[in-house]
């Protein structure tokens, strides 16, 4: 009997296409994103909201906190997140939660977590058992407050905390007594940003630093080879260049030294932003990185979060991976060198290619899934079950991955906060010729809430259309902001760049014009840039265009550049890493 119930699971499993256990993941994180819990954040409509993420490896396995969730998520593997819902509340306040941008540390075997506040008063919490949310005070009165708190305990055993949030003051450290959490001292200054000389701490979409100054917060700290990296976000998480910085020093309080560029950052795609997170380890001692991805369209503060591949190179320089960010990566199964990437190679087939779909709200076309653009969406005109689109690749392709993004319209009104028991469910059928279609992935027994969901195929498949159909919605109308097809075409790589060119203004050094040759049979490019031309560590991905306008440099230092295509079969060669002074 045994034999039988496990040959009919084994048949379902594979009927659906779904790997077993999945060797990669997706930005943005497929994680039950509460909506906002915060009326005066919803004036334009009820929606999903976190960001301000932190995830410290405990216990051998991985602990992730963020804003505004009333609870946190423990996985062991960084790809399936499991949520504890708990409020961390004043013990003498019930009603109050105040868990917003939170510091975690560890702590020898003790686990820290402390929300944000600008008073003093508020618990710490600690625990030796997180995953069975077993929490005490550890003080139940910190004597002093701080927004956006971080938390590091050195090797030595001295702790210390960092805060800061603002557009006037800098980042603040302070040393406490690991016991009694008293402060040692008196706060002192750690940063404060220089957007007169690192273009990309310009304040606004076009970093033009008009409307308001520039914002830095959310600090972390990470020690590698007796150096101190405190690093903070900027220059305003409604952005697309969002992004971490990083100042180097000999001490924890100091003094430091900036790094040019921006430490994670991602201003294209269908993903933006990639700032104030945390640097942590994985369980074969690889680093990563978490932090924010902007939406910015229902509240400025509409936002997700984005796992990213970090490290140092032999210079001691912190760098993040973000090329390809949000195109499928795999996920950590060993010891691995970050400096090449854990790109699956895996392109995007559907971008801008005709799509079909069963109704449509208003405005919200069906072009908008799959215009690489996270901001817009399409709208059934209901959540009803039978609502479908279909996404035509243009000609028969290898497909190895499916990612479904939900977009929020018409959320119902009850849904405040963490929202627990709610799922959606769905199909995903194939085709080759639009006519004749088989299962690929079948939910409709989900009972899950996946926003983000990312379904990487047991094998891949050949086909030329998708059909995604809609079973369950949790809440709101039947809303894709984005359909997302992986695999390969079947074709030829574009061909290499030509006329390759940067155009750094004598006006501000901060700032150049960059143009190219348009590739006749590519979609998108890279552009990759550095202080070194073989530190070539961020990248800016374009879509639609030879041109962009470049507005991030540090201005007292050359760069260097290169570039290459990109289509639905694969990256061209890229040009020749060219200096610009």
């Amino acid at each position: 009997m045994k034999k039988i119930i496990f040959f009919i699971f084994f048949l379902i499993v594979a009927q659906s296409g779904i790997v077993a256990q999945q060797k990669t993941y997706c930005n943005p994180v497929n994680i039950d994103y509460g909506y906002t819990p915060i009326p005066n954040f919803s004036e334009w409509g009820r929606h999903r909201a976190t960001a301000d993420p932190v995830i410290v490896t405990y216990k051998g396995e991985y602990y992730l906190f963020s804003t505004n969730q009333w609870g946190y998520w423990w996985s062991k593997d960084m790809l399936n997140w499991n949520f504890i819902s708990r409020k961390f509340l004043r013990p003498w306040n019930e009603g109050y939660d105040e868990l917003c941008a939170p510091a975690v540390g560890v702590i020898g075997d003790t686990m820290l977590v402390f929300g944000s506040t600008y008073t003093s008063g508020f618990t710490i919490w600690m625990s030796t058992n997180p995953k069975a949310d077993e929490w005490k005070p550890l003080v139940d009165s910190f004597s002093i407050g701080g927004w956006d708190p971080a938390f590091f305990t050195d090797d030595d055993g001295r702790f210390y905390m960092y805060n800061g949030s603002s557009n006037r003051y800098p980042l603040y450290g302070i040393e406490l007594n690991r016991k009694t959490m008293e402060p040692i001292g008196t706060r002192k200054e750690m940063y404060l940003l220089e957007s007169w000389r690192y273009g990309w701490q310009r304040f606004g979409e076009y970093m033009d630093d008009t409307f308001l100054d520039p914002f830095i917060e959310g600090a972390w700290m990470t020690k590698h080879n007796k150096k101190y990296y405190l690093q903070y976000g900027a220059p305003g998480t409604e952005f697309s260049g969002y992004a971490d910085g990083v100042v180097v020093g000999d001490h924890p309080l100091g003094p430091f030294t900036a790094q040019s560029d921006p430490f994670s950052f991602k201003p294209g795609g269908f993903a933006r932003g990639a700032g104030h997170g945390a640097t942590f380890q994985d369980v074969y001692n690889n680093y990563w990185h978490v932090s924010t991805i902007a939406i910015s369209v229902k509240n400025n503060f509409e936002r997700r979060i984005g796992i990213w591949p970090a490290g140092f190179d032999k210079d001691d320089v912190m760098y993040c991976n973000t090329a390809f960010g949000d195109y499928p990566h795999y996920l950590p199964s060993g010891p691995a060198d970050h400096l090449k990437s854990l790109f699956t190679g895996w392109m995007l087939l559907n971008y801008k290619k005709p799509v079909q779909v069963s109704s449509t709200l208003g405005s919200y076309y069906p072009n908008n899934a799959v215009d690489e653009s996270i901001k817009t969406y399409w709208s059934a005109a209901t959540g009803n079950k039978g609502e479908w689109m279909q996404t035509d690749l243009g000609n028969v392709s290898t497909v190895n991955a499916v990612q479904v993004n939900y977009a929020d319209q018409d959320v119902d009104s009850s849904f405040l906060g963490k929202q627990l028991g709610t799922f959606h469910q769905y199909k995903l059928s194939y085709s080759i010729d639009g006519r004749k279609w088989a299962t690929l992935v079948d939910k409709s027994n989900n009972r899950t809430d996946v926003p983000h969901d990312y379904v990487e195929l047991e094998k891949p498949v050949q086909a030329r259309f998708i059909r995604l159909e809609n079973i369950h919605m949790p809440t709101g109308k039947f809303a894709i902001s984005g359909l997302r097809v992986f695999g390969n075409g079947n074709g030829a790589k574009p061909s290499q760049v030509k006329q390759f060119i940067v155009l750094r203004t004598e006006k501000d050094k901060r700032n150049a014009w960059i143009k190219w040759g348009p590739v006749s049979n590519a979609y998108a490019y890279n552009i990759y840039f550095g202080t070194g031309p073989d530190k070539l560590y961020n990248s800016v991905m374009v879509y639609d265009a030879n041109e962009y306008w470049f507005k991030v440099m540090d201005k007292e230092k050359p760069y260097y550049f290169t570039i290459e295509a990109i289509n639905e079969n694969g990256v061209s060669e890229r040009t020749k890493v060219m200096k610009v002074e």
